[in-house]
C-alpha cells in the first residue's frame, strides 16, 4: 500500500507540473485580454465621471449666472427708479450701506445680558475671554448634534466683531522649523469635513497655525456651527488662525444658497456684488451719501472722527454701468497707500503681538475707532477688482476675458499668472472657489493650485475633500479624505453610477423647466408638425436653448430611448422624462412653468420681501413678488393667474403663504411614475 501511495503522489505531481507549464502562454494572452477589458471599463467609467461632473457643473455656474443676473436687475432698480417706486421699496433694504456697522454703536445688536440662559439648557456653556478649552468643547458639543444656546451665539459674534474690524486686509504668515501651516479650502456647511481636519490634522494652535480660505457657508446645512468654531479659534488664536472671505461670504449670495434660511438673515453683512455709495463729511459735519435713502436726514458725527474706508470697501464715484471691468493686474494701480503700510498699521491697531485677553481689554478701555483717520479716494473699478478676486477662476488659454460661465469675476490665464507671480516676488498662488473631484489639482504650469475641503461636494462619493499642510520650504503636501463612511464601501462602478443617477434627475429636472421653449426649438427643425426630429438636431437645439455647454450626443444614450430610424419623436420623449409634476389644483400652464423654470429667483425675492425673517409672506407681498419676477423675465404676469396661484397654496387658508412650503409644494420630483401629457397630434 506504501508503494501505491507513492505512486499516486508522483502522478498528482506530474499533473501539477503539467498544468503549470502547458498552459503558460494561454494563461499570458488571457491576462493580457483581462488587462484590455479593465482598461477598456476603467475607461468607460471615467468617462462617465466626467460627463457627470460636466452636469453637475454646468447646472451650479447656471444658477449663479441666474443669480447674477437677478442681483444686476436689483442693482438696475436702484440706480434707475424712483425712490417712491414699488419695485424699489421691496428691495431697498438689501442695498443701503449700514453705516452702523463701522460704529461702537453697532455693539447694541449684539446685546446678550437680557437673554437668560436656562437650567434645563444642556448645550457647552462658554466664558469669555474665551479660551483654548471652551472651543474645543464647542468641537465636540457640534460633533454630538448639539446647539449652542443663543446667548452665546451673540456673545461670541459680538466678539468676533471687535477682533475683525480693525484686522488688515491682507494677512501675513510665516513658517519655520517647529511648524508646519495647515490650508483649508471650500467648506460650504460640512461640518463633518470640518470635524475629520481636525480629527486627522489637529485643532487649531499656536503650534499648528490654520488658514481657512473661505466659503464657509451656503449648500450645505452646518454653515452657522463652522463659523461659530472656525470663530472660536480665530479669538483664541488671533496671530495663528485666519480667515480669508470667499464669495459665499455675502449676503446677497446666502439668499439664494442657504445660509440666510439656516440663520434666518440675522447677522448680515456688506454684499461684494455692489459697492457701496460713497460718503463724505461736510463741513457742518453732517455725513452727505449718494446712497438714496428713504429716510433723508442726515446723520451728525464728531468732526474729529473721519471714516477711512479699506481696500475691500471702496466707494462708487458713478452709476454701476459706467465703471468698467479691469483685470486682476491692476489691482495695486489706484491705492493710495502701500499694501505694506497698511498691513503694518493694521496689525498694530488689532494688537497682534498682545494676548486676545489683553488685546480685549484694551479695546474695552478705548473709545478710539480703528477706522478713524483721512477719508481714502476710491473707485468703482477697485470694488469690482475685489469682486474678480472672489469669483475668478483660471483658463488654460492667455489672457483675462469676463467669466460669462458664472456670470461674475473673470477667466485668468498662464501669463497673467506669471506677471502676478513675478511682480510680487511669489512662487505659488494657492486658491479655492471651484470644486476638484480629488480635491486639489494644479494648473498654469503648477504656479496655480486649487484646494477644495468639502467631500461629496455635488452628490455622496462625487469628490474627494483635501487640505494642505506647508513647512518652511514652501512645498504644499496633500492628505485627501472622504467624510462619508458609506462612500469608502463603494466600489467604483457603484460610486460612478450613483452621482450619475443624481446629475441626471437633476438635469431632468432642468430639461422639463424649458419645455416650451425646447418645443419651440424642436419644431423649428419640424416644419411639417410631423413631431420628430433627427438626433443631431435633437443635441443642436439642447443646447441652444440650455446654453449648458454638455456633451449631448454623449448623454444621448442617457436622455433619450428608442428611436424610429433614427428619428426622434419629441413629444413622447418629454413624456418618457420620469418626472412627476406635483398635484397642484394651478390651472395657468404657463405660470406653472415659470415658476418651476425660475423657482431659485423667487426664493431669492421672498427672502428678501420677508423682512421680519418670519418665513410668511402676505397675498399683497406675494403678488408684489411675481410682479418683480416679471419685469426681471420681461413678461407679463396677470393678477388673476398670481391670485389663484396665491390661492391654491394657501394650505391653511389663514391669507399667508409659508415659503419652505410654496417651494416644497412646487419641487420636481424625479421617479418611476410619468405624467401623462395629452399629445397634441
Amino acid at each position: 500500500m506504501g508503494c501505491g501511495f507513492a505512486k499516486s503522489d508522483q502522478l498528482k505531481k506530474r499533473d501539477r507540473e503539467t498544468s503549470l507549464l502547458v498552459p503558460a502562454a494561454t494563461a499570458m494572452r488571457a491576462a493580457l485580454l483581462i488587462q484590455r477589458w479593465y482598461r477598456q471599463y476603467v475607461a468607460r467609467l471615467e468617462m462617465r465621471r466626467r460627463c457627470t461632473w460636466n452636469i453637475f457643473q454646468s447646472i451650479e455656474y447656471a444658477g449663479e449666472q441666474d443669480q447674477i443676473k437677478l442681483y444686476n436687475f436689483f442693482g438696475y432698480l436702484m440706480d434707475h427708479f424712483t425712490p417712491a417706486s414699488s419695485e424699489r421699496n421691496l428691495i431697498s433694504h438689501i442695498f443701503r450701506e449700514n453705516n452702523i456697522c463701522r460704529n461702537v454703536d453697532w455693539e447694541r445688536y449684539f446685546c446678550y445680558k437680557s437673554i437668560e440662559v436656562p437650567e434645563l439648557y444642556s448645550g457647552p456653556h462658554l466664558s469669555f475671554p474665551i479660551t483654548c478649552s471652551n472651543a474645543a468643547e464647542l468641537v465636540e458639543a457640534f460633533k454630538n448634534k448639539q446647539q449652542l444656546h443663543s446667548r452665546y451665539v451673540l456673545q461670541l459674534l459680538g466678539e468676533t466683531w471687535r477682533l475683525l474690524r480693525i484686522l488688515p486686509n491682507i494677512s501675513q504668515i510665516s513658517t519655520c522649523h517647529s511648524k508646519e501651516i495647515t490650508i483649508c479650502g471650500d467648506l460650504h456647511g460640512h461640518l463633518e469635513d470640518l470635524l475629520l481636519v481636525f480629527y486627522k490634522n489637529g485643532l487649531p494652535s499656536s503650534e499648528k497655525p490654520y488658514v481657512f480660505n473661505g466659503d464657509f457657508v451656503d449648500r450645505g446645512k452646518d454653515s452657522l456651527e463652522i463659523l461659530l468654531i472656525l470663530f472660536s479659534f480665530l479669538l483664541v488664536y488671533p496671530n495663528d488662525v485666519h480667515l480669508n472671505r470667499g464669495n459665499h461670504e455675502d449676503h446677497i449670495v446666502n439668499l439664494r444658497y442657504g445660509f440666510t434660511k439656516e440663520v434666518l438673515g440675522k447677522y448680515r453683512y456688506v454684499s461684494a456684488l455692489r459697492p457701496p455709495k460713497r460718503t463724505r463729511q461736510n463741513r457742518s459735519g453732517m455725513i452727505d451719501s449718494d446712497l438714496e435713502d428713504d429716510d433723508p436726514t442726515s446723520k451728525p458725527v464728531d468732526s474729529s472722527r473721519r471714516r477711512v474706508h479699506s481696500l475691500t470697501h471702496s466707494s462708487s464715484t458713478g452709476s454701476r454701468h459706467e465703471v468698467q471691468r479691469r483685470s486682476l493686474q491692476g489691482l495695486n494701480n489706484r491705492v493710495t497707500c502701500s499694501v505694506e503700510e497698511e498691513l503694518k498699521e493694521r496689525r498694530r491697531q488689532a494688537g497682534l503681538s498682545q494676548s486676545y485677553g489683553d488685546l480685549r481689554n484694551s479695546l474695552a478701555n478705548s473709545d478710539s475707532d480703528p477706522d478713524s483717520g483721512e477719508l481714502l479716494e476710491s473707485y468703482g473699478d477697485e470694488w469690482k477688482q475685489i469682486v474678480d478676486m472672489l469669483w475668478s477662476d483660471p483658463m488654460p488659454q492667455d489672457g483675462c476675458v469676463p467669466n460669462d460661465v458664472r456670470g461674475g469675476g473673470c477667466y485668468w490665464g498662464p501669463d497673467v499668472t506669471e506677471e502676478v507671480l513675478r511682480r510680487h516676488n511669489l512662487t505659488l498662488l494657492i486658491r479655492s472657489h471651484e470644486c476638484k473631484q480629488e480635491g486639489y489639482e494644479f494648473c498654469h504650469n503648477r504656479r496655480v493650485l486649487t484646494i477644495f475641503s468639502a467631500s461629496n461636494y455635488y452628490e455622496v462619493g462625487s469628490n474627494r475633500g483635501a487640505y494642505i499642510r506647508m513647512g518652511p520650504d514652501l512645498v504644499p503636501h496633500f492628505i485627501q479624505y472622504q467624510a462619508n463612511r458609506a462612500t469608502r464601501a463603494l466600489t467604483l462602478r457603484q460610486s460612478v453610477g450613483r452621482t450619475e443617477r443624481s446629475a441626471l434627475r437633476a438635469l431632468r429636472e432642468k430639461l422639463f423647466a424649458h419645455k416650451s421653449d425646447l418645443i419651440s426649438s424642436f419644431q423649428e427643425y419640424d416644419p411639417e408638425n410631423t413631431g420628430l426630429i433627427s438626433l443631431g438636431h435633437w443635441a443642436c437645439a439642447m443646447e441652444a436653448v440650455l446654453r449648458l455647454g454638455l456633451p449631448w450626443r454623449v448623454l444621448r444614450s442617457q436622455l433619450v430611448g428608442d428611436t424610429l430610424d433614427g428619428m426622434l419623436d419629441y413629444h413622447l420623449w418629454f413624456r418618457e422624462l420620469a418626472i412627476t409634476e406635483p398635484n397642484t389644483e394651478l390651472s395657468n400652464a404657463s405660470l406653472l412653468e415659470t415658476m418651476y423654470k425660475h423657482h431659485s429667483n423667487l426664493e431669492t425675492i421672498f427672502r428678501i420681501i420677508d423682512t421680519d425673517n418670519s418665513g410668511l409672506i402676505s397675498f399683497e407681498e406675494f403678488r408684489q413678488t411675481w410682479k418683480l419676477l416679471s419685469s426681471h423675465l420681461q413678461t407679463e404676469i396677470s393678477d388673476e393667474a398670481i391670485s389663484d396661484l396665491a390661492v391654491s397654496i394657501d394650505f391653511n387658508k389663514d391669507g399667508s403663504i409659508d415659503i419652505n412650503e410654496f417651494m416644497e409644494a412646487f419641487r420636481l420630483v424625479g421617479g418611476d411614475l410619468l405624467q401623462n401629457e395629452r399629445d397634441p397630434h
